[in-house]
């Protein structure tokens, strides 16, 4: 009797465990989710407010460092079937309230290094 109650549950247990996936478990995402073609619009020499319409404001500004400005996405999926976690990041430095540098995970344009005015 008791072996048949223990094969009983291991049964159960197994059969149960293969529901898992039917729990529908929502992406989370966070933080400035950047488009290519947006990232491609800045140029060298852009000041603060032209980076802020471009792009948004950034999700972190260091407080000691007011120059850097940091742009960050990321999402944990729920589900496997949907892909894998990943993130995404952007750094935009500036200096003296005007555009020098962009380092991170998006390719820049070929007109990058031409400012604005030209």
């Amino acid at each position: 009797m008791k072996l048949k109650n223990i094969c009983l549950a291991l049964v159960l247990s197994v059969s149960l465990s293969g529901c898992a996936d039917w729990i529908y478990r929502i992406d989370i995402p966070q933080g400035n989710f950047l488009d290519e073609k947006d990232v491609k619009q800045l140029r060298i020499g852009m000041n603060k407010e032209q980076v802020t319409y471009v792009l948004g404001n950034p999700v972190i500004q260091d407080s000691f460092d007011q120059d850097t400005w940091y742009y960050v996405y990321e999402i944990k999926r729920g589900m496997s079937k949907r892909g894998k976690d990943f993130r995404k990041e952007l750094v935009i430095s500036f200096e003296d309230g005007v555009l020098t540098q962009v380092t991170g995970d998006f390719e820049l344009s070929e007109d990058f290094n031409t400012p604005l005015d030209q």
